[in-house]
């Protein structure tokens, strides 16, 4: 079977950069997320910096080996193009975008990054726009589940394969997202097809909040199974099941990459919420300006749709 090659997404890389915090090998992570056992070496060797392996670096380093040279932009282009950066747009969102949309000499990334230090030098705050690179929490290193057994858990393992495929809206995956000094959590979900994001704010984790906002959460959509983390603030998870009428499955301990799409979701949201901010008095109201900002933003994995925009092909 011929197979055309498609370069490593963002998604990819981090999902490499978790499984390799595990200890496995190159064969096994290259079957894991399906790739050549050469790409991910050629990807680990050429991408790698002075701390290691990182996604947001190695995304960089990539990106930067596929410059298109200074193309001539219009002062449409620049305004066009300014006006993207306040929407939090990232570089490589705005030229998959306009490429998407038919543009003409469309920048390329490292382009665009030039125009937003430019005006950064000049005195602009576009820089402000940009993500920041985050630490994240070191949750691999043991292998052990310190939190207790949640009962009932159904094993991802038992989870149908049509989940696996993204062929479908309404499998989503739910985790929750603690503020600084552990002060307030936001309940998080997003759907493995189309990306879209669905986050609810909360004083606590207490299981019974979270079983009961989860309800509420999802309700206005056509679910079929909900992944969690093995957080025992989803130790009600039945209650979820019963009044949705859906299956409910958890990932394995540690194993973050098999939540992806949450997890790289959550980090999306932490550019509007960073780690250093406490939770316990985030509005509904603002976390509805993220859901907005995040579900009208071209996604690379998506061709450079947005989650509303798949949504409503679905």
């Amino acid at each position: 079977m011929n197979h055309s090659y498609t370069h490593l997404t963002g998604e990819e890389r981090y999902h490499i950069s978790a499984l390799r915090k595990t200890g496995l090998s190159l064969s096994e992570i290259a079957n894991t997320i399906g790739r050549s056992k050469s790409t991910i070496s050629r990807e680990i060797k050429r991408n790698t910096g002075k701390r290691g392996y990182r996604p947001k670096q190695a995304n960089e380093l990539a990106c930067s080996r596929k410059r298109n040279g200074n193309k001539r932009i219009t002062l449409f282009g620049f305004a066009y193009i300014h006006h993207l950066i306040t929407e939090d747009w990232s570089p490589e969102q705005i030229q998959g975008r306009l490429k998407l949309l038919g543009w003409d000499d469309v920048p390329s990334v490292e382009r665009i990054y030039q125009y937003i230090y430019q005006n950064k030098a000049s005195g602009g705050n576009l820089h402000k726009h940009l993500r920041c690179q985050k630490k994240r929490r070191k949750r691999y290193a043991s292998g052990q589940q310190r939190r207790g057994q949640i009962v009932g858990r159904r094993d991802i393992d038992e989870r149908p394969t049509v989940v696996d495929e993204r062929s479908r809206f309404g499998d989503f995956e739910g985790d929750t997202v603690v503020g600084n000094k552990h002060k307030g959590v936001l309940l998080t979900f997003a759907d493995r097809k189309t990306r879209l994001c669905v986050i609810r704010p909360h004083k606590n984790r207490r299981a019974s909040l979270i079983a009961s906002s989860s309800i509420e959460a999802l309700k206005p959509f056509d679910v079929h199974t909900v992944t969690y983390d093995n957080g025992k603030e989803f130790a009600r998870h039945n209650e979820v099941a019963e009044a949705l009428n859906i299956d409910v499955y958890f990932a394995k301990p540690y194993a973050l990459w098999q939540r992806g799409t949450n997890e790289n979701m959550n980090g999306l949201i932490r550019q509007y919420l960073p780690k250093s901010v406490r939770l316990d008095d985030v509005t509904i109201e603002q976390t509805q300006f993220i859901e907005e900002r995040l579900n009208n933003r071209p996604r690379k994995v998506l061709g450079y749709q947005t989650p509303l925009e798949v949504l409503s092909r679905c």
